[in-house]
């Protein structure tokens, strides 16, 4: 069976076709994406902007071409906190359903929490134990804790990359200065005040193995040293709490433009970097997390996953 998943997230517009049956290993076929950052069209009035949602319209477009020309036979259509937190999320549904001819699920944060879950444990199975994971996007920061393959305990809170670089950073992409100190203690500050009713909700679930996923993780591990993705999506990557606040402490005094220049940070969330190494930095040490483990998986393989267990058995 031909798989296509359209993951509509707060930074990219990501379509991944995989080839898969119920009880097999998914292998991906195609992967495509166009860089939008969504989260950061979000006006003053909460709305996405008539630019975002052209774009978002065509990019949809194109994804759904696509998929018709690699004869997907289902498209998994979602979206998340770019989209679900706009105050005119019905009218972008909307004009994306009829303009491009997709109709697209808006998945909550707990949701989210859930497929990204389900997903990492997939990936390292049962023999980890009691799971943590973590999951900063552009809009949003999911938790989930638990044994099974459905978590205990499953958070979201409004704390993504792109939301804060956007909201408590105020940085450009191409701005020569990095923020003042006090700008980036202040946002220090935010996300600790945001995580402060989370934090004994899942330290009460407790877990033995930590694990993290999403591009501003894996990006934080590789400045930490952790190996490259030409390595393979077998290598083992890792990201100690050390090693964060070493990443930390130099890229909170480049600008961001020229953060694009470090090794295996991408172009479209270089200046995003810093609110995620901070969200990052939070977490761990609220949690007492000293290291976590990088998983390749995540929410769309979660999607993925969740779709292939509702098939009949053959």
């Amino acid at each position: 069976m031909r798989l296509g998943v359209l993951d509509v997230g707060s930074n990219t517009v990501h379509l991944l076709v995989v080839d898969a049956h119920r009880g097999a290993h998914p292998w991906p076929a195609h992967s495509e994406k166009t860089v939008l950052r969504l989260a950061e069209q979000i006006g003053p009035d909460g709305a996405l902007g008539e630019t975002g949602a052209d774009a978002l319209v065509k990019a949809v477009s194109a994804a759904r071409t696509s998929a018709s020309g690699l004869e997907v036979d289902d498209l998994l259509a979602f979206a998340t906190s770019a989209v679900r937190d706009a105050t005119n999320a019905a009218d972008v549904l909307a004009r994306v359903r009829d303009s491009a001819g997709v109709r697209l699920e808006v998945l909550s944060g707990a949701d989210e929490a859930r497929m990204t879950f389900l997903a990492v444990r997939r990936w390292f199975g049962w023999s980890a134990g009691r799971l943590l994971v973590l999951d900063i996007g552009g809009g949003s920061l999911e938790i989930a804790a638990g044994i099974d393959e459905d978590p205990d305990v499953a958070v979201s809170l409004p704390l993504g990359a792109g939301r804060l670089t956007r909201d408590r950073l105020g940085t450009d992409p191409e701005s020569q200065l990095p923020p003042t100190p006090e700008t980036v203690d202040e946002l220090r500050e935010y996300v600790d005040g945001l995580l402060d009713p989370v934090v004994e909700q899942m330290t009460e679930v407790g877990w033995e193995r930590s694990v993290a996923t999403s591009k501003t993780f894996r990006t934080l591990a590789r400045l930490a040293g952790a190996a490259p993705s030409g390595a393979g999506l077998w290598a083992r990557r890792r990201l100690t709490r050390s090693g964060l606040r070493q990443v930390l402490g130099f890229i909170r005094h480049i600008p961001p433009a020229q953060l694009v220049e470090l090794e295996g940070v991408s172009a479209g969330r270089a200046h995003q970097l810093l609110a995620g190494a901070v969200v990052a930095e939070t977490v761990m040490r609220r949690l007492g997390v000293d290291s976590l483990d990088i998983c390749p998986w995540a929410l769309r393989e979660g999607v993925i996953l969740s779709r292939l267990d509702q098939l009949t058995p053959v």
